[in-house]
């Protein structure tokens, strides 16, 4: 043989060759032969199978058939780096080399990056380096040569190197991604389209074989879109990668081979993988035994270990609907872990599962399809664990536990056969009745409850709770309603969940006293408790599928405490209401109130009639508060805003610090005008600190008494507090006496308290007037 022969020796991790020829050729030639002796084996120079990891970095299946070198390189991204001993014993082989092996006439002449060495032909191989390709380190000194490192991608351990192991996050490629996407703008305006070019214009500036392998992934996912057209048969599929490449789409087919194709061209091992996936035309519960794989992805080698990638999910989806493509990247989907990437695609060897414990077809098929914003939110699914919910007692349950703060919602509709059909996003909340949605601290609970017998498809959305993005389809279930249960109307959420909002905690609501996911209303009556970190200001919203909202506010009253909100509900009719609770800072009356919370009530047995509701114009601080507080209004004698009485008459007692001027007002709903106003029907008594209001109520009913106080003369009456007073005395109370401006603080009325006189009748009359000489009491004209 006339080429000059090096003879490898294998000592792992360097790769020593010794040149015979003192003259300079073109070329220099490796013969491996039966006559020499065999190398020494090792696990790191063997090509790894794809369920199992290796130390090894091999760029081309021509360095295979060696040991190879690491190149000590700088690596930001954490990718994989490669090297060479001294070029004066050996010739390097870099992964930008053009290689290429020789066999003998009988060997098939295929391309050396995609070759598999057969038994056979390991024997008696010859590889041809070109001498241009040959790094001419010889003048270089040897201590910057002698710096090898380990490979960053090796296993450690054993462990199976995951994506986070790779990169930390998509975030260390930007600057790759930028180029990449701007340079192939620039090459699709100068009408490139030869595979070559393209993959060494975008790898040029790339430091290692992940960065070289994030490019061409980057530039596949857009610059290729799927081709609608041609999967759905309207148009002739594309054949050739420089037709794809020019048309700039193409189906799954294409999507691997360029990628196949790139990678060989920058020496990244990279295979096709055919398979099952629930893509485009999957039917939920379609048997997949004996039918023919539908689509293709790809597996790389990296640092001896198997990755998966999938670049026409990548690239966007199909909307089949409108029978187009959407473009949307989604880096899910490069170097997807196995244990995620098994949950939609089922390759047809069990090798390229890539997993410890790999599933088989049937488990494939009934698993729930997860997308990829579910791995991307870190939910998890708590269950069910298959797709397909048969109801018990006419409802089925969907829990999602999850690592961060999550807003949930779902769709409940009549089954249809695609999978991939539908939404995708939710900008608002479902108004869907048929479920009851609640989120706890780590998790979302889902009762689904179909209104009739037959299948259902269930979407789930979810996006992060501080996210102002549209929520995402997360996951799907079937759902078949065997036979509904017989329910009332649940009004609609157009707040996401039941229960607690994720976010009550930072709106300053630290607990509830209701922790059900449905409170039972007993006769009639709900009240809530919310304890507060901070003094919050509190709106609430009753709704009912029967109720008005002008009757709705007569059902509420609501009490605002420092530490402590509290929700006072009447229930006029049977069956479902929706309380929803608003909250902001006390002090903050520029802010916006929030929704805090929503419970789902049911009252089943007694409701209160109309007339028996809490009187119209009721304010927003019932009883006691922090306003009065602030207002330095104390020891009230009564703290509670619901006030009952049974002989009809009561008084109501407190101490008022900064002597402030006070109103009280008297009100309730009447069809016509009383005979005596009823504001004689109060009398307000103020000594030293202490004030007395005392009512008398003229007949049975509801009553709102409102507390008003001015701090100086000249200015508004500011509301304080609100009391409901409930009369159940049948017999009159009378009115009190008129009261005129001379009646001050001090004044007290001991006796007749009664402001109507029987006739002919001896009374006697007692008073306090400070600072009064006398006294005289004026009958008509006499005194």
């Amino acid at each position: 043989m006339s080429a000059d022969v090096a003879i490898q020796k294998f000592s792992f991790p360097f790769t020593r060759a010794v040149k015979l020829s003192a003259e300079g050729k073109a070329t220099c030639t490796q013969v491996k032969s039966s006559e020499l002796s065999e190398p020494q084996k090792s696990p790191t120079v063997n090509k790894p199978s794809p369920a199992t990891g290796s130390s090894a970095l091999m760029h081309d299946e021509t360095q295979k058939q060696g040991s190879t070198k690491l190149l000590p390189e700088a690596d930001m991204a954490g990718g994989l780096v490669s090297a060479c001993d001294d070029a004066a014993e050996c010739a390097v082989v870099s992964s930008q080399s053009m290689c290429m092996s020789v066999k003998e006439e009988s060997e098939d002449q295929r391309p050396a990056a995609k070759r598999q060495l057969s038994s056979e032909s390991a024997a008696r191989t010859v590889t041809t380096v070109k001498k241009s390709a040959v790094r001419q380190e010889v003048d270089q000194p040897r201590q910057a040569r002698s710096r090898i490192q380990p490979a960053p991608c090796a296993a450690v351990d054993g462990k199976r190197k995951r994506r986070k192991d790779l990169f930390s996050s998509s975030e260390v490629f930007h600057r790759i991604d930028s180029r990449v996407i701007r340079t192939g703008l620039e090459l699709k305006e100068r009408h490139v389209y030869d595979v070559k070019t393209i993959v060494h214009s975008i790898t040029r500036e790339s430091r290692n074989e992940l960065d070289r392998l994030r490019a061409i992934w980057v530039w596949l996912c857009h610059n290729i879109e799927y081709d609608v057209s041609g999967y759905l048969g309207h148009s002739e599929k594309l054949s050739s990668l420089e037709e794809v490449i020019a048309a700039g789409r193409g189906v799954c087919c294409s999507y691997s081979s360029l990628c196949m194709e790139m990678c060989r061209e920058v020496g990244i091992e990279c295979q096709e993988v055919p398979g099952h996936s629930k893509g485009v035309g999957y039917r939920q519960g379609q048997s997949l035994r004996h039918v023919k794989s539908d689509h293709l992805w790809n597996a790389v080698l990296l640092g001896g270990q198997w990755f998966l990638l999938d670049a026409c999910w990548g690239a966007g989806r199909v909307d089949m609907e409108h029978e187009s493509f959407v473009r949307r990247f989604d880096d899910f989907y490069f170097l997807t872990d196995p244990e995620e990437f098994i949950e939609s695609h089922f390759p047809e060897e069990e090798k390229w599962q890539l997993l410890d414990t790999p599933i088989i077809l049937e488990d494939f098929e009934k698993r729930v399809f997860k997308t990829s914003a579910f791995f991307t939110l870190g939910l998890r699914l708590i269950n069910p664990h298959h797709f397909h919910i048969v109801t018990d007692d006419g409802e089925a349950n969907v829990s999602i536990g999850f690592s961060s703060p999550t807003t949930f919602t779902y769709e409940i509709t009549q089954h249809r056969d695609l999978l991939h059909c539908g939404a995708l996003e939710q900008k608002e909340s479902s108004t869907s009745s048929f479920g009851i949605l609640t989120v706890s601290h780590r998790s979302m609970n889902l009762q689904l409850l179909p209104p009739a017998t037959g299948s259902y498809d269930c979407k789930v959305f979810a996006r992060h709770e501080k996210a102002s993005t549209p929520l995402v389809w997360v996951c799907s279930f079937t759902v078949e309603c065997l036979a509904p249960r017989a329910r009332e109307v649940i009004p609609e959420n157009p707040y996401l969940s039941w229960g607690m909002q994720p976010v009550a905690a930072s709106l300053g609501v630290a607990d509830c006293s209701q922790s059900r996911e449905v409170a039972e209303v007993d006769k009639g009556v709900f009240d809530l408790v919310l304890k507060t970190s901070r003094p919050l200001m509190v709106l609430c919203e009753l709704v009912h599928p029967q109720m008005e909202a002008a009757l709705a506010k007569r059902c509420l009253a609501t009490q605002i405490q420092p530490d402590i909100l509290l929700c006072h509900v009447l229930c006029p009719f049977p069956g479902f209401y929706r309380l929803s609770v608003f909250v902001r800072d006390y002090e903050k009356s520029e802010l916006k109130f929030q929704n805090a919370a929503n419970f789902l009530l049911h009252c089943k047995g007694k409701v209160f009639h109309v007339d028996e509701l809490f009187p119209p114009n009721l304010g927003s601080a019932c009883g006691p508060g922090t306003r009065t507080a602030q207002a330095g209004l104390s020891k009230f004698s009564h703290n509670a805003s619901v006030v009952s009485t049974q002989q009809g008459k009561c008084n109501i007692t407190f101490h008022n610090q900064r002597d402030l001027e006070l109103h009280c007002t008297l009100s309730r709903e009447e069809s016509k005008a009383p005979a005596v106003p009823l504001s004689r029907h109060l009398l307000c008594t103020y000594t030293d600190t202490k004030v007395t209001v005392s009512i008398s109520l003229p007949e049975v009913g509801v009553y709102r008494l409102g507390l008003y106080a001015r701090v100086g003369p000249g200015g508004e009456f500011s509301p304080m507090c609100d009391f409901v007073l409930r009369n159940s005395c049948a017999l009159p109370g009378p009115p009190f006496p008129c009261l005129y401006s001379a009646w001050r603080k001090g004044c007290v009325l001991f006796e007749p308290r009664a402001g109507l006189l029987d006739p002919l009748s001896r009374v006697h009359f007692r008073v306090r007037v400070p600072g009064a000489l006398r006294v005289s009491v004026v009958r008509g004209d006499k005194n």
